[in-house]
């Protein structure tokens, strides 16, 4: 009987106790949402109320409630399937056979992480299909067919095995062959993979999905090659994207590294907004360049990446560790039965739970990086285009007015509206212009 103190009934104690308050903090927070929402649905706020039509805030908050009393089902289901996996003896009875099946080596190894990765999927689609075919679609933001949706699913899969695979062979390889320190080489190799797709990604990736069109509106064009000619940015070309392919969302973005970074806006974005706004909206973009925001956001990931694999490095060799999350570890004295492949899906299992408690300071960072952003497309452009925009975009995407200040606390990479709005010079909160 395990001493009450050992190494491996502590760390299941506390996986346990992770879990349990991860999910009831979580649940707590979706229900503050979804009351704070629907208690603030029969009227505009005051500061909208010339902007934005009753129906469309209505919307709003029932798009809003939906999605939350959808997001407090995922949370049981995804703990439920957590506990199925680790605790309950899921991965285990998966290792076990695969391992009765191949043996030990590194085919059974890659064969373990593409099972995972293939129940995993499969337990999640009937979520995915409800989410996009069912909640989007009741809301009208939908427009993809389930034939797209197939295929965009055969890609990412295909995609997935062709990169993933190798990707995952060399770190397992590198936990066989370079020593005590491979984690140090693992890290670098996964570092050096996220630059190279940084380029990769959207020369050869996203147009295997969407469809790229250099933009057409001359007027705009100018304007915006203007305005990244006074902020000191270069990029390999602006792009429209058919975003309404898939959703009516509206949205506009950066991508890649270096040489092979672009400007894209989704077709939506473009039929939203005025050309005026639509600048704005890019100065924002580029406040993030300015501020280096994006830089810091990559070292920040830099460094954590490689604090997560000195750790996954000290856990590997620890029995505990995998007793205690509920998976007997290979014994073979002469290294045929490994457990590299059992460590990564375990700690990619575990530090999302430990993590969740740091979710807070992260999204307030983003937020203060979003008001840095907005002083600087104040700046560089009309601040109350901006504003424009920002009401626009929030009605389109049915984005709630009224979210409830703690879950907006604990969740929002972004201010909320009011508080974002407040901030901006000429905002026209009382413009009645629709």
């Amino acid at each position: 009987m395990p001493s009450l103190l050992s190494p491996s009934l502590l760390l299941t104690t506390a996986f346990a106790a992770a879990v349990l308050l991860a999910l009831l903090l979580k649940l707590w927070l979706a229900s503050r949402q979804i009351r704070h929402v629907a208690r603030h649905r029969s009227a505009v706020p005051a500061p909208f109320a010339a902007r934005i039509s009753l129906a469309a805030h209505q919307k709003a908050a029932d798009y809003t409630v939906a999605r939350s009393r959808f997001d407090l089902l995922q949370l049981a289901y995804g703990s439920a399937l957590l506990l199925g996996w680790t605790l309950l003896g899921g991965l285990d009875l998966l290792n076990q056979a695969l391992l009765a099946w191949l043996g030990g080596g590194m085919l059974q190894q890659l064969a373990l992480l593409a099972s995972f990765a293939l129940i995993a999927s499969l337990l999640d689609m009937p979520a995915q299909l409800y989410q996009t075919f069912v909640l989007e679609q009741r809301f009208g933001f939908n427009q993809m067919t389930l034939r797209l949706w197939l295929a965009d699913l055969a890609k990412s899969t295909l995609l997935g095995s062709l990169i993933g695979l190798p990707l995952a062979a060399l770190v397992l390889w590198l936990m066989q062959a370079a020593g005590a320190l491979w984690w140090l080489w693992a890290w670098g190799s996964w570092m050096a993979f996220n630059l190279l797709l940084m380029v990769v990604y959207p020369l050869f990736i996203a147009p295997l999905f969407n469809r790229f069109e250099p933009l057409q509106d001359e007027g705009l064009r100018v304007r915006v090659t203007a305005l990244m000619q006074r902020c000191g940015f270069r990029a390999s070309g602006l792009f429209v994207m058919d975003g309404s392919r898939r959703s009516a969302h509206a949205n506009a973005y950066f991508t890649g590294f270096g040489a092979a970074k672009r400007v894209v806006f989704f077709d939506t974005l473009l039929r939203q907004l005025s050309p005026a706004e639509v600048e704005a909206v890019l100065a924002h973009e580029l406040g993030h360049f300015h501020h280096r925001h994006i830089a810091r956001r990559l070292a920040g990931v830099f460094a954590l990446s490689l604090i997560g694999f000195a750790l996954l490095g000290w856990l590997a060799t620890r029995g505990w560790f995998y007793t205690g999350l509920g998976v007997q570890p290979n014994l073979s004295l002469d290294g045929s039965a490994p457990n590299d492949a059992l460590a990564l899906l375990l700690f990619l299992l575990a530090l999302p739970v430990f993590s969740t408690f740091l979710t807070p300071w992260l999204a307030q960072l983003s937020r203060r990086h979003e008001f840095q952003a907005d002083a600087y497309a104040s700046a560089q452009a009309d601040g109350g285009q901006l504003a424009s925009a920002l009401l626009k975009l929030y009605q389109d995407n049915a984005s709630t007015l009224t979210p409830d200040p703690a879950y907006a606390r604990f969740y929002y990479s972004h201010p909320p509206a009011a508080e974002r709005l407040a901030r901006l010079p000429a905002a026209p909160l009382q413009d009645a212009t629709p």
